[in-house]
């Protein structure tokens, strides 16, 4: 579980540090500006991915592709509501089936090979 709560806490921290700069009113800042915000904003993200991956992903069992995979529908659902709440990006039909088809991609993740 302390995995998953670390995933999805350094997911927060980089989706803001990739995408919070999309804001309407950031267009004129300086481009070397908004890189080194985010940067500093990545280290958080940093603070909180390593644990996840390298110590308690591995204490918890989960393989490295588990991770992988764990990491990425996390990312996805946690930019789906960054877009949708702070980018006020509206959510189409085609976003949810191709949200419904990762989810079966995780289920085979998990599906325990014989």
């Amino acid at each position: 579980m302390r995995t998953i709560v670390c995933l999805l806490i350094s997911n927060c921290f980089m989706t803001y540090a990739w995408y919070g700069h999309l804001k309407k009113g950031t267009a004129d800042t300086p481009l070397l500006k908004l890189i080194l915000i985010s940067w500093g904003i990545a280290f958080f993200e940093y603070l909180f991915m390593v644990p996840a991956n390298n110590r308690f992903g591995q204490k918890e069992g989960y393989t490295p592709f588990q991770l992988k995979t764990i990491q990425e529908v996390i990312s996805l659902a946690v930019f789906c509501a960054f877009a949708i709440f702070f980018l006020k990006e509206p959510f189409k039909w085609n976003y949810a089936v191709a949200f419904a088809l990762i989810i079966g991609a995780v289920y085979f993740m998990f599906y325990p090979s014989k």
